[in-house]
C-alpha cells in the first residue's frame, strides 16, 4: 500500500426556520481512525445529526477534525454514505466534507475570490443572514475583522452544499447576535441532513444544536 495525503491507500474504507431543499445528505463514518498522535476513534453520523466535541486544550479535538479531513495523517475508515474516503480525490473529500479551522487561511486578496462565481449570489444571501453586507464581498480581505471573516469561512463552506461540515471553534470570535444567527442557519442545515461535527468551548452550544456531546481527553474521545 502506498500512503497519499496523509493516508494510506487501500486502508478500509433571522432566518426562517423552514426546512431547505437538501442538495445531498449521507450518513458520515468514522472507524479506528488513527494517527501516531491519538486515537483510536469511532464516530458515526446519520443524516441530520451532529456531534459537539469539546475539551481540554490540547487534548486532540482539533486533531480529529484534520484526520476526518485527511489532512493530518491517518489509518482507518471514513466513509459517507458507504462511499470511502479513499475512493475520491483528496479535492473531492473535502469538498464533501469541508473543515473550517478556528483560522481559516485566505489565498486572494479579494472576498469574492474565495468563492466560485456561480455561488457567490448564495454567498451573500447567508452573509445576510450573519449580519454582513453585501458590499463586504466586493472588497479585500485585509479589511475583514476576525469575527467577519470566520462567519466567511463558514459560508464559504456552506455554499458548497456538503454532506457533512467540521467547525473547529465556529464561534468563539463571535458576538452573542452573530452566533445565533450562525447557529440558526446551522440549525437549518441539519434538518435538511446535514452531517455536523464541531469542535467546541461553549458549554451550552451542544445543546443548542441538538447534538451528541462528547470529550476529549488525552487525545481520547468518549462520550460527555
Amino acid at each position: 500500500m502506498r500512503r497519499r495525503n496523509g493516508r494510506i491507500d487501500g486502508a478500509m474504507p433571522g432566518a426562517a426556520e423552514t426546512r431547505p431543499p437538501t442538495a445531498r445528505a449521507a450518513r458520515l463514518t468514522v472507524r479506528e481512525l488513527t494517527s501516531p498522535l491519538a486515537g483510536p476513534f469511532d464516530l458515526e453520523l446519520a443524516p441530520g445529526e451532529a456531534a459537539a466535541i469539546s475539551g481540554p486544550s490540547g487534548s486532540g479535538k482539533s486533531l480529529f477534525l484534520r484526520m476526518v479531513a485527511d489532512l493530518d495523517p491517518n489509518t482507518g475508515q471514513v466513509a459517507l454514505d458507504g462511499a470511502a474516503r479513499e475512493t475520491m480525490s483528496p479535492t473531492d473529500w473535502r469538498r464533501r466534507a469541508p473543515y473550517v479551522a478556528a483560522e481559516s487561511g485566505w489565498w486572494c486578496d479579494g472576498v469574492a475570490e474565495h468563492f466560485s462565481p456561480d455561488r457567490l449570489a448564495a454567498a451573500r444571501e447567508l452573509g445576510a443572514e450573519v449580519g454582513l453586507a453585501a458590499e463586504l464581498f466586493d472588497g479585500p480581505v485585509l479589511r475583514l475583522s476576525t469575527g467577519e471573516k470566520q462567519r466567511l469561512a463558514i459560508i464559504r463552506a456552506l455554499v458548497l452544499d456538503p454532506p457533512a461540515l467540521l467547525l473547529d471553534e465556529p464561534t468563539a470570535p463571535l458576538d452573542p447576535d452573530s452566533t445565533r444567527q450562525m447557529e440558526t442557519i446551522l440549525r437549518r442545515r441539519l434538518r435538511g441532513g446535514l452531517s455536523l461535527v464541531v469542535v467546541t468551548h461553549d458549554a451550552h452550544q451542544a445543546k443548542r444544536l441538538g447534538a451528541r456531546h462528547y470529550l476529549m481527553r488525552d487525545r481520547k474521545m468518549s462520550p460527555a
